[in-house]
This record gives structure tokens, sequence and C-alpha cells, in this order.
């Protein structure tokens, strides 16, 4: 008897953390949210004609190139994701996506650069050299950065 109720003392001990996690959960990606550019968020087409889904936790290039995203940087302007296994290239590894705001070039609100996309952690891929902002006509490695337009509005 003494064992059984030891065991279910263990088992609510487990939900109850369970349940805190899931909530501690719920807590970070809700913080991350508020912190996240409202903006990054939905359908694009970039000025290359690529489309993009972008979520809090995922960045999909149409159709099948998925980026499981790990950390928002809003302040410095950078994500890094983790490339899914599927992909045809870079399959399980890390990559730093610059991102910047644009003033008078709509349809275009903002741009990306791919700054690293083979990193072999998610250390290398934050403390690769950021995209040059100052210069975003060949501030990604010598090119342009992909101008976003929303769009299925």
């Amino acid at each position: 008897m003494k064992q059984a109720i030891t065991i279910m003392a263990l088992g609510i001990m487990i939900c109850t953390y369970a349940m805190d996690g899931n909530k501690a959960m719920a807590n970070k990606r809700q913080a991350i949210q508020d912190t996240i550019p409202q903006y990054l968020f939905g359908s694009f087409m970039d000025d290359y004609g690529i489309q993009y889904t972008i979520t809090d936790s995922l960045w999909i290039q149409l159709p099948n190139i998925r980026y499981h995203i790990i950390e928002w940087n809003a302040q410095q302007q950078y994500i890094i994701a983790r490339n899914d296994t599927a992909n045809k290239s870079d399959k399980g590894l890390y990559t730093r996506i610059d991102y910047m705001d644009f003033k008078n070039m709509e349809p275009y609100r903002w741009g990306f650069c791919l700054t690293v996309y083979d990193a072999f952690t998610d250390s290398v891929a934050i403390f690769a050299t950021p995209a040059d902002r100052l210069n975003p006509k060949k501030g990604c490695n010598g090119y342009p950065f992909s101008r976003m337009k929303k769009i299925g509005q």
C-alpha cells in the first residue's frame, strides 16, 4: 500500500511538473511573440518571386524548405533556426537570418539575408558576422537583401 501511494504521489508530481513546463513554454512563446515585430508574420513574396510563410516558430520557403526557429533577437534583428532534416541541402544545420526594415520601398516593407545557412551549431550561427544593414544592396555576403512584400491579404 505504501508503495502504491508513493507511485501515485510521484505520478502527480510528474503531471504537475509537465503542466508547469507547458505553462512556462506558453509564457515564453507569448513573450517572444510580444517582442517580434508583427509585420514579420504571414505570407510573403520576395523580389525574386519566391514565396514564404513565417510564424514565430517556423520559416518556410515554399514549396518545401523549412527552418525551425529556435531564437528571435528582435533588438539585433536576427533569427536563429535549425534547418529541417528533409531540406535538400544543409540538413539539420543552423541558419542565421538577418532582417531589416525598409523605408520608402513600398510594397517592400522589410528584407532578409541568410547570413549563414550551414553552421554546425546554433552558437556558430549566432556569432557569424552580421549582414551589413548600412548597405542593403550588397550587405548580404556581397548580394542584396531579399525584399519582402506581404501577399494574400
